[in-house]
């Protein structure tokens, strides 16, 4: 006896092999189903997160971050400003347009060469595109002549 399949049958097996196949992909508590790829996790290497600095851990001097400029932390992702003598800034480092890290402070802008997006020192609004959202604002602790973030 030979059984035949129906053109039905075949669609119906490979609709249920498809759906068995993508629930068993999802991770478990992934609540979209495999249907949106989500960035890996990155990897820890240490206590701390990624993008921070251990608790009460010095990140710069105030002598180290210019006047009008600022200095990044690639380790940390972060970039530290100083707009005005005396005043200190923190933003993330991690350019809002396509998740570059930043490459340089120059000209009163922090700039990512990736894509040629420039970031204003005082705010971290967006001075030139491609971006078109600010940097995130971090939190730092200045005591003294030590920055640290908060």
């Amino acid at each position: 006896m030979t059984i035949r399949s129906t053109r039905r049958t075949v669609l119906a097996a490979g609709a249920a092999g498809a759906a068995a196949l993508l629930a068993g992909c999802s991770e478990y508590g992934n609540e979209n189903g495999g249907g949106e790829a989500e960035s890996p996790a990155p990897e820890e290497t240490s206590g701390k997160s990624p993008g921070e600095a251990p608790a009460g851990e010095e990140l710069a001097r105030t002598t180290d971050i210019p006047v009008g400029g600022g200095k990044i932390f690639k380790d940390e992702q972060v970039v530290v400003t100083q707009p005005e003598q005396g005043e200190f800034k923190a933003f993330s480092a991690i350019c809002t347009h396509q998740r570059c890290t930043v490459a340089n402070v120059s000209d009163g802008t922090i700039n990512c060469t990736c894509h040629g997006s420039k970031f204003r020192v005082s705010d971290a609004s967006v001075a030139d595109g491609p971006a078109t959202r600010p940097l995130p604002e971090e939190k730092i602790a200045v005591t003294g002549n030590s920055i640290r973030l908060a």
